[in-house]
């Protein structure tokens, strides 16, 4: 052999896949809400050619996604993908709500009163009565392997009440209920 350097072709297969992954990306990001994908770092050209893959089907909508492909090579790949996971996660601030809804469910379902009383004094527009009939109907049903109708009523009943009020806090920023404590942002 000479001194010569030979070019080292890509892979095919490689590169086969590598457009395909952008290809999956971009319908990802053609499926996202514009309010979500008004977030993702990308250029006017990509946000036109996303809208335009909005309303295509069909043939049209794969000739669109090869372009969105081929405008890819030009983004941050790796900063759409981020965002776009960041999108498919629910944040830990709603994971942990809905774990202390949860817990407040099951307890006020196992007959703890005192929580009753609480949730009441914080949130005065439950509706006691409704709240109460609720508790009942959820222990009923329990009781006699009914479906959870009214257990999933409650659970809702108590997150539109978190949702629609702001609760009062204490001095360093917490909310206390019973023994469930969750720190306030």
């Amino acid at each position: 052999m000479t001194d010569k350097e030979y070019a080292v072709r890509p892979n095919k297969t490689q590169l086969k896949r590598e457009i395909r992954a952008l290809n999956d990306l971009g319908r990802e990001l053609i499926k996202m809400p514009d309010s979500a994908l008004a977030k993702v770092p990308l250029s006017e050209s990509m946000v036109g050619a996303l809208r335009e893959g909005k309303r295509l089907s069909k043939g049209a909508l794969q000739r669109q996604l090869r372009l969105i492909a081929s405008l890819m090579r030009n983004e941050d790949v790796e900063a759409i993908r981020m965002e776009l996971e960041r999108h498919k996660q629910p944040s830990r601030q709603q994971t942990q709500e809905l774990h202390q809804l949860e817990g407040w469910r099951d307890q006020l379902i196992q007959g703890d009163d005192k929580l009753l009383t609480e949730l009441i004094d914080e949130y005065p527009e439950i509706d006691r009565q409704y709240m109460r009939q609720l508790v009942r109907n959820a222990q009923h049903e329990a009781g006699k392997n009914k479906p959870p109708k009214s257990s999933r009523l409650l659970f809702q009943y108590l997150s539109k009440i978190k949702r629609d009020a702001s609760p009062a806090t204490t001095d360093d920023g917490e909310i206390e209920f019973n023994s469930v404590k969750a720190q306030q942002t």
